[in-house]
């Protein structure tokens, strides 16, 4: 498994000096969640920029502030030194507005004893007075040279501090790369809080690339790591964890936030994998999650994690699991489920398999000759029954409209849509998936009336 090799650029610095507003300029997206409440960003974030024609890989880090206790805080700072040594080149983050603060003195000293190749960075430089104090003493005194002066929020200088980072990298013989689509599958990593999310991508990833700490929250915005497995490319997105809303305040928006990202997340991904904790009882949480995940458009797998935690297990402990996913998840019944454990490795490596099996099934194509004996067969064994009307609608054909999901259109001999029993559809779902390989993907059936078929064709 090996990341898209191109020069990497990390962002380092104290809490709420621009990191991530930065790094929303620079990858020309808001993918990152800005806020001035301290430490908002905590996994690192990656993206790619785009300057001269050429790509280079962009990395968001947490806030490194000294004298912090907590797990969060010390994963965070953990994977910000990930970062920075995977880094070609590190830009330091200051705000010209405070002034150097203790914590950023003490990690110029970390930075220099590193021995990366860091560049001071004045962000919040918004007038020609922030600007000037670049050459102030108490930044010549970090030790790490004249700083470069930048306002993120107003895209001051960016361009200037670009070119000094590929100029950087020339001197390192460092070449960004071409700009070329990398066709991958997008995977979301959707549950609630502690259920195992980040452990669950450490471990099919084989590294610590997201923080995992039994706090629920950790992770507050979806994160984005490009893999290689078996020449195949795979796009894995962590959300944050969605839980019912209790808290007030500046927290509860950050959460507020998070959920949206997550929601369009779930909208573009390829491939949703609905992580549960097979240790616990399942959650009003958990069905709310499966009811915005039954709206999608992508195929589905059920992760039962945490499957070394469960006691007592026999052969019939699964099937019993099975069917109590079942009867809470009613509009997911079509997904297959995996019993994993991210703590031990067990069954992660054939998620892989598992995703490009309902990733087939999601660009699945029946010709007509299928769909033609399919639906014949179908009104044989139970014909339409009436909704509305004097009698039932006649069934005319049935063809396919589209992939990614299977979209069908079933034609009928009425005047209304509302003719045909909405149970029906579900019949012919149901005897679909039984005749074709349509495991982890939705199926959509649309009622289509003659009249309306003329005017699309017309």
């Amino acid at each position: 498994m090996t990341t898209q090799p191109m020069p990497t650029v990390a962002l380092v610095g104290r809490t709420n000096v621009g990191k991530s507003t930065l790094f929303n300029r620079l990858t020309e997206g808001q993918d990152a969640i800005t806020s001035k409440e301290p430490g908002t960003t905590r996994d690192r974030k990656e993206g790619r920029v785009l300057w001269r024609g050429k790509l280079l890989r962009l990395i968001d880090t947490g806030g490194l502030d000294a004298g912090t206790e907590n797990d969060i805080d010390t994963s965070v700072i953990k994977q910000a030194h990930i970062a920075m040594k995977e880094a070609d080149v590190v830009l330091f983050l200051v705000d010209a507005k405070t002034g150097p603060l203790p914590q950023d003195v003490t990690l110029a000293r970390t930075l220099k004893r590193m021995k990366l190749n860091v560049y001071l960075v004045l962000n919040k430089a918004d007038t020609t007075g922030d600007q000037m104090t670049i050459h102030n003493k108490e930044w010549i005194n970090l030790g790490l040279g004249v700083p470069m002066a930048i306002s993120a929020i107003r895209s001051i200088s960016l361009g200037d501090l670009l070119d000094l980072v590929h100029t950087e990298l020339d001197r390192l013989g460092k070449q960004p790369t071409e700009p070329s689509e990398v066709e991958a599958v997008k995977v979301a990593v959707l549950g609630r809080p502690n259920v195992g999310k980040s452990s669950l991508l450490n471990a099919i990833i084989g590294g610590e690339r997201f923080i995992a700490t039994p706090i629920a929250h950790t992770t507050r915005e979806p994160n984005d790591t490009l893999i290689e497995h078996n020449g195949k490319n795979y796009l894995f997105i962590d959300t944050a964890g969605i839980r019912k809303m209790g808290k007030g305040g500046k927290e509860r928006q950050l959460d507020n936030e998070g959920l949206e990202k997550t929601k369009e997340t779930v909208r573009n991904a390829d491939v949703i994998l609905l992580v549960l904790d097979s240790s616990e009882q399942l959650s009003a949480s958990d069905r709310h999650l499966g009811s915005i995940i039954a709206d999608s458009r992508a195929a589905v797998i059920v992760v039962a994690n945490k499957w070394d935690l469960l006691p007592d297990k026999d052969p019939t402990t699964q099937n019993k699991f099975i069917k109590y996913i079942a009867a809470h998840f009613t509009l997911l019944t079509w997904a297959p489920i995996i019993f994993t454990s991210a703590k031990t490795g067990q069954r992660v490596e054939k998620l892989f398999d598992l995703i490009d099996k309902v990733e087939s099934a999601r660009h699945q194509v029946l010709d007509e000759e299928q769909m033609e004996n399919f639906w014949r067969k179908a009104i044989v064994h139970h014909k339409p029954a009436k909704s509305k009307g004097p009698k039932p609608p006649k069934v005319l054909g049935m063809r396919q409209t589209r992939t990614a999901p299977p979209t069908f259109n079933l034609l009928l001999k009425a005047s209304r849509r509302d003719m045909l029993h909405p149970t029906y559809l579900r019949y012919l779902e149901n005897r679909m998936r039984e005749h074709f390989d349509l495991t982890g993907t939705p199926v959509r059936i649309n009622i289509e009336l003659p009249r309306a078929r003329a005017s699309q064709q017309a």
